[in-house]
């Protein structure tokens, strides 16, 4: 029965109530705070199932100081519920049944009996969803999962005190209008809250659910994070607006000021022009990740000298004295950045790629030195054989070994993410050719879902071969992705590559760079593969007299030629995925797939998207139709493997006119996919729609007699062979 405190909550609730619950403790970190949310409300859901209790909605909220929920509708007793549980089977021995008996309270004859065992059906009385939530609440706050969590004050000598993110502080429980209590850690629940920080004083005492933002609003705290991320975003934009400028928007930025205030009031200020001398990147980055300050572009698109801060107090100077403040610990920023960046010009790019073999780019694969060597090496030959057109060789080599200069520059240091640009900025200042310096900008793009490709020539060569080093080389050492662990992005550089190639409409295969240039081989890599001298002792069982020369080169050839399989099969899974992503039919990506042989990308693709056009029309699903019933025919009667032969008798009239259709069908596909022209191909083969038809109807493929039924079973294999030319209809559904 519940205490005399909640019969006075609950004597005013009347039928369904709305639920609040407030956290209040010290600073939530910003960047917790969504997380925080989401783990709210999936726990009160939880504990609130386990009673039967589903509410109609559930809102959440977060502020720097207070993670709150609001869960509406919730009835004022859980429904009654029947629990079936297990008992012994039939003809246990008699302690077993009267154990079970005093554990479930009923008596032998309202025992069930089924297959064998005995089950009990325990009704279980609803319960007063204020006692509930009374248990919920400690329960949720002892199991939340912060990222990062702290124990505080006397109780944190002990291991079982109170984790919370930060110090907790209040606890506001609400059904209706009464108080659910509940007690954590000595903290006890009630009404009462607090305001902002410096624009209220005192207790804030909320009535109920319904009045919690309104009450809060009051005390200056904007409770809902999406209001407070609109004023931000306007207030930011206004500001810059009435300068004469135009904000730059930043989604991740916005965020994370949004969580950094309760009451938030964007102010602009201006920094001396002078810094603009520093890369716009190094400015934008510098007051965005160290001060999180918005900037601005001036009429022209340019970066101008002033930025955006957002404060979290009204203040009565208009903010002046905040802006002076916030200008000051920028000006200090800007000026180490200047510093950095001033400091970097003094050394060329060559000298800094010296340093490279400092850096260890794994611990399997060497230096980001020997990386360079080997991108530079790939790149050269990428341009040279005219992979990648109008590429200039002598350029593209020259991009490449710099292009990892700029991480042992200073900026790059400070600020990782700016590694290629900096590069790019210090090769255009030491006078390298514009698209040498565009190159090592933009190496790393394509870095995900969204960002620009490359389609300079001598950038497209440096990004290209960057990555395909990346994923060869870790292949070559067996790491591999497996299921959702890719520690070293190679799902994103396959794609990122596929892209390149895709975009650039480049004729290129997967294996070709393996293939086609000796020098890019990487034996002496492979020697040192775990695998290798396993293969080598294998080689040597069969090759007892070949010299150890020759014995490695055998080895090393068996060995790339198993993880140039695993390449391939990488990157037409890869392939697959982004396929389907953009629209594409699984089936028919594997249909083309299927025949093998083919790992240009460009015309893959053609080929797929060919197949996907024809395949809807009336032409192909009835030559699909026609296909599978003979396959299925050839299938039945284990003749898949028959060679087309010519009749020796006079056939049949329909049965001539497909031997007719396929003699001019079947060259002009095979033909027309030679042409990469992968529409004429399937015009082709639609000519042979009606005579496959027609044969169907009018012809015996199981003639009694043996010499008909073998030159009809081996038109329809030569039926399938020709659409064979195209795609493996068999893997076509439908």
């Amino acid at each position: 029965m519940p205490d005399a405190r909640l019969a006075g909550a609950l004597s005013r609730v009347d039928g369904m109530s709305d639920f609040l619950l407030e956290l209040l403790s010290e600073e939530i970190p910003a960047r917790m705070q969504t997380r925080a949310r989401d783990d709210l409300a999936k726990l009160f859901a939880t504990e609130l199932a386990k009673a039967g209790v589903v509410p109609r909605e559930i809102v959440t909220y977060a502020t720097p100081r207070r993670l709150a929920l609001i869960a509406r509708d919730l009835p004022a007793e859980t429904a009654a519920v029947a629990e079936e549980v297990k008992g012994p089977r039939v003809g246990a021995p008699p302690q077993a049944l009267e154990g079970f008996l005093r554990k479930t309270g009923l008596a032998a004859e309202q025992l069930v009996e089924r297959d064998g065992v005995f089950f009990a059906t325990i009704e279980q009385a609803g319960r007063q969803t204020a006692d509930v939530l009374a248990e919920a609440i400690p329960a949720i706050i002892r199991a939340f999962p912060w990222p990062k969590s702290m124990r505080w004050g006397a109780a944190s000598v002990s291991t079982e005190s109170l984790r919370w993110v930060r110090p907790l502080q209040g606890i506001v429980a609400l059904l209706g209008d009464g108080v659910v209590p509940c007690e954590v850690a000595g903290i006890a629940s009630g009404r009462e809250t607090v305001g902002h920080r410096f624009h209220s004083s005192g207790a804030v005492s909320v009535p109920n659910a319904a009045g919690y933002v309104e009450a809060l609003r009051a005390a200056h705290v904007i409770v809902d994070q999406k209001e407070r991320a609109l004023a931000i975003a306007l207030g930011a934009k206004i500001a810059a607006r009435d300068a004469g400028l135009t904000l730059i928007e930043d989604e991740g930025l916005l965020e994370e000021n949004t969580g950094l205030t309760e009451w938030p009031v964007p102010l602009l200020g201006r920094f001396d022009a002078a810094f603009l001398s520093v890369p716009p990147e190094v400015i934008q980055l510098t007051a965005r990740v160290n001060q999180k300050y918005f900037v601005c572009t001036d009429d022209d698109g340019k970066l101008a000298s002033a930025f955006i801060c957002t404060a979290n107090i009204d203040a009565t100077d208009s903010g002046a004295k905040i802006i002076e403040g916030n200008r000051k610990v920028l000006a200090a920023r800007l000026a180490d950045a200047r510093f950095f960046y001033e400091t970097d010009r003094k050394v060329p790019l060559e000298e800094q790629a010296r340093k490279l073999d400092r850096i260890v780019f794994h611990e399997k694969l060497g230096t980001v030195a020997a990386k360079v060597a080997r991108v530079a090496q790939l790149a050269e030959w990428l341009a040279a054989k005219g992979i990648v057109p109008g590429c200039n060789p002598e350029m593209a080599r020259r991009a490449a070994e710099l292009c990892k200069a700029d991480l042992v520059t200073g900026m790059v240091g400070e600020f990782p993410e700016l590694q290629g640009v900096m590069g790019g900025y210090y090769a255009a200042a030491q006078g390298e050719a514009p698209e040498v310096a565009a190159a090592i900008r933009d190496h790393y793009k394509p870095v995900g879902a969204g960002d620009d490709v490359p389609t300079d020539p001598v950038t497209v060569a440096v990004s290209l071969a960057d990555k395909l080093d990346t994923i060869y080389q870790f292949f070559s050492f067996g790491e591999k992705p497996t299921g959702s662990k890719d520690p070293f992005a190679l799902r994103r550089a396959a794609l990122s590559i596929i892209n390149l190639i895709t975009i650039n409409r480049m004729q290129f295969g997967f294996l070709k760079f393996l293939d086609a240039d000796p020098s890019f081989s990487s034996d002496e890599l492979l020697t040192t593969h775990y695998a290798f001298y396993d293969m080598k002792r294998h080689q040597r069982e069969y090759h007892a007299d070949a010299s150890e020369s020759e014995l490695e080169y055998r080895t090393i050839k068996e060995l790339r030629f198993f993880v140039s399989v695993e390449f391939r099969d990488f990157f037409a899974d890869r392939l697959k995925v982004q396929q389907r992503e953009a629209g594409v039919r699984h089936d028919l990506i594997d249909a083309v797939f299927a025949l093998g042989g083919e790992d240009d990308l460009v015309r893959l693709l053609a080929r797929v998207h060919a197949l996907q056009a024809f395949i809807t029309t009336p032409d192909g699903v009835n030559l699909l139709a026609g296909y599978k019933r003979a396959a299925n025919i050839l299938k039945k009667k284990a003749a898949e493997g028959l060679v087309w032969q010519a009749p020796t008798y006079p056939p049949e009239p329909a049965e001539a006119a497909l031997i007719a259709a396929l003699d001019v069908a079947a060259p002009a596909a095979a033909q027309a996919v030679a042409d990469e022209d992968f529409e004429g191909a399937m015009a082709a083969l639609a000519s042979l729609r009606a005579p496959i038809d027609a044969f169907f109807d009018g012809v015996i493929v199981n003639d009694p007699d043996p010499a008909k039924r073998t030159a009809r079973l081996s038109l329809l294999a030569r039926v399938r062979g020709a659409v064979h030319t195209v795609a493996d209809f068999s893997r076509i559904e439908g």
